[in-house]
């Protein structure tokens, strides 16, 4: 019945693709909390810079990207957040900014969530473990940075506005 769960590599794809419904899951409950405190420049970095550290795991060779499989996560990268900065809505409150709660923002992370590991598997076929844990890093680093990056501009703009 379960014939395709015989590899460890199997096992190890269906045990990193629950993770990462948790991981989604959480990331939900955590944005609808956040969406009840106005939006900060600190608020805005902290997660890429945090995130960054990751970046770590190409002292390793196993890691490492070819050119193009770099080419390929950016761009996917930037398609993802491309879904987040359009998606995103911010609203004025008491003179700040929050990034206003959407019915949409869950069944678009879990879209995007369906998505990356559908991608995983098929990009395992031909591709290291190691190569593919890479390339999703720089997929989810590069999409996070660029909406993050957005965001800024719009708190800009807005802290701008506030000002005149």
């Amino acid at each position: 019945m379960f014939d395709f769960l015989k590899s460890i590599e199997d096992q190890l794809f269906i045990i990193a693709s629950i993770g990462a419904i948790i991981m989604g899951l959480v990331v939900i409950f955590i944005r609808q909390k956040a969406s009840k405190t106005p939006v900060t420049f600190k608020k805005i970095i902290i997660p890429p810079v945090a995130m960054s550290t990751g970046a770590l795991m190409y002292v390793f060779p196993y890691f490492r990207l070819s050119l193009t499989h770099v080419t390929e996560a950016v761009i996917i990268g930037f398609v993802f957040s491309f879904v987040l900065i359009l998606t995103t809505k911010y609203e004025v409150k008491n003179h700040d900014l929050y990034v206003r709660q959407t019915k949409a923002f869950p069944i678009i992370l879990m879209t995007l969530l369906v998505l990356r590991i559908v991608l995983k598997y098929v990009m395992s076929l031909d591709t290291t473990p190691g190569e593919v844990g890479g390339m999703f890093f720089l997929l989810a680093f590069v999409m996070i940075l660029m909406w993050r990056i957005s965001m800024f501009f719009k708190l800009n703009k807005f802290k701008k506005q506030q000002s005149v």
